[in-house]
C-alpha cells in the first residue's frame, strides 16, 4: 500500500488553514494548497487516510481549472513544484502531485451545489416535500432520475457542524442579487460543460459543488473542482433510474458508514482495510476515466 499523508508540516512556513482535507500555507501573495489523504464523511474527518487521494484531487482539479477557464477565471497558478518558491524545493517529495499555488482570494462563504439528478439529500427532501431547497419539482420522480434542468441549490459553508441548504432568496439577501445571480449562472455553466465532457467518456456527473471567491474585485472559481470528494460520478453504462447507482466517489464510503451504529459525530469509527482499499481504487479509476492520468499502478 502506498504511503499516506495525513497532514503536511512545512517548517518555516505559515499555516493559513487546516481544513477537513487540505493544509493551506500562506506564502504572502499566494497560497499553497496541499491535498492530504484525509477523508471526511458527514462533516467528520475519519481516522484513516485513503492512499493516493490527495494526488487524485490535485490532478482532477488542475484539469478542470484549465478546462473551464473560458467560463470563469480561477485561482490556479501552477502545480509544478519546480515553479514554486525556491525555499519549498526541499519538500519536493511531499508536495509533488498533491499541491498547487493559487492566488489569494476572498472566499465567498457559500457552497454552490448543482444537481443534475435526483440523489442523496436532494432525493430525501423530494420524497417529503416534492421540492429541493424550495424549488418545486414535477410529481412522480424516482430516485436517480435526471432532473428537467440542472438545479442550483446553495448551502452555507460551516467551519464546524453541518452545512445548511439555503434558497436563492436567502443568497440574494446575504450577498446581493447581482453576486447571487452570478454564482448561479457560473455554477450551472460549469456543471453543463463538465457534464457534456464526462458523458462522452461514459461518466454521469449527478451533482457537484463549487466554491468561489473575489480576487481584485472579480469573481473567480477557487478551492477544488469536480473531484470525487465534491461530486457524484456514475458509470453511464449501468445507470438505471429508480435505485441508487454504483459510483466512483465518496458515496461508497458513506454507504458503508450508514451500515454502522455511528451517530455521525466525532470520533468516527476506524475503517476496515478492505474499505480503504476499495475507496482508493474508485478515486484512482475516475481520475483515469476522466483525464487519462492513471495512478493505478502506483506503488
Amino acid at each position: 500500500m502506498k504511503k499516506v499523508f495525513p497532514s503536511i508540516e512545512l517548517n518555516g512556513f505559515k499555516l493559513f488553514k487546516r481544513g477537513k482535507v487540505r493544509d493551506v500555507y500562506d506564502l504572502g501573495k499566494e497560497l499553497l494548497l496541499i491535498s492530504t489523504d484525509r477523508i471526511s464523511c458527514f462533516d467528520v474527518v475519519l481516522p484513516d487516510c485513503v492512499p493516493c487521494k490527495g494526488e487524485v484531487l490535485t490532478r482532477l482539479s488542475r484539469f478542470w481549472f484549465e478546462f473551464t477557464k473560458d467560463i470563469i477565471p480561477n485561482h490556479f497558478i501552477t502545480s509544478e513544484v519546480g515553479q514554486f518558491p525556491q525555499a519549498l524545493s526541499k519538500y519536493r517529495e511531499i508536495l509533488e502531485n498533491r499541491s498547487m499555488l493559487a492566488v489569494k482570494a476572498e472566499a465567498i462563504p457559500f457552497e454552490c451545489v448543482v444537481r443534475g439528478y435526483l440523489s442523496g439529500s436532494g432525493w430525501k427532501e423530494y420524497q417529503g416535500h416534492s421540492s429541493i431547497c424550495g424549488i418545486k419539482l414535477p410529481p412522480g420522480l424516482k430516485e436517480s432520475d435526471r432532473l428537467p434542468a440542472p438545479l442550483f441549490t446553495p448551502a452555507t459553508k460551516e467551519e464546524t457542524g453541518h452545512d445548511m441548504n439555503v434558497s436563492q432568496v436567502v443568497l440574494d439577501k446575504k450577498l446581493g442579487p447581482h453576486l447571487s445571480s452570478q454564482l448561479k449562472k457560473f455554477s450551472i455553466a460549469l456543471y453543463e460543460k463538465a457534464s457534456t465532457y464526462a458523458e462522452a467518456r461514459g461518466i454521469i456527473i449527478a451533482d457537484t459543488k463549487f466554491e468561489f471567491g473575489l480576487y481584485e474585485g472579480k469573481l473567480i472559481l477557487i478551492d477544488e473542482a469536480l473531484t470525487p470528494d465534491s461530486s457524484r460520478f456514475w458509470p453511464k453504462d449501468t445507470y438505471r433510474r429508480g435505485r441508487p447507482q454504483p459510483s466512483f466517489d465518496k458515496q461508497f464510503l458513506r454507504d458503508y458508514l450508514e451500515t454502522l451504529n455511528w451517530d455521525k459525530t466525532y470520533p468516527a469509527p476506524a475503517l476496515p482495510q478492505t474499505i480503504v482499499e476499495e475507496t482508493t481504487q474508485r478515486y484512482l479509476k475516475i481520475c483515469d476515466l476522466l483525464i487519462g492520468e492513471s495512478l493505478l499502478k502506483s506503488d
